[in-house]
């Protein structure tokens, strides 16, 4: 079950990585109010996440879940740019954590 609620906090995480642009500095109420929400929501999941798994893991997953998902959404939805680096540092998150995965404790 602790894994589940660190992949719904890495997900949550994604949205709210989305969600900070259209604040536009925090000068909009409507965005801002979501984005702070969204925040709000990832934390709590993933304190509930550590609650079967030790922190440095899950923090550790949670934080490559956002980063690769974030990437992602600006490559295929902004259109940023893409590199031969780029790729290969998404390749390394992404093997991190299915290893932190693989050699985590038994819950």
């Amino acid at each position: 079950m602790s894994w589940l609620l660190l992949v719904a906090a890495g997900l949550v995480e994604i949205g709210w990585s989305q969600s900070i642009k259209p604040t536009a500095g925090f000068t909009r109420p409507l965005p801002t109010l979501l984005c702070f929400a969204l925040a709000a929501i990832a934390v709590y999941l993933l304190s509930l996440a550590m609650k079967g798994l030790p922190v440095g893991t899950a923090y550790a997953v949670f934080t490559g879940i956002g980063a690769v998902g974030a990437i992602t959404l600006g490559v295929v939805v902004h259109k940023d740019p893409v590199s031969v680096g780029r790729l290969l540092a998404l390749a390394l998150i992404v093997g991190g954590v299915a290893l932190s995965h693989a050699t985590a404790p038994a819950e």
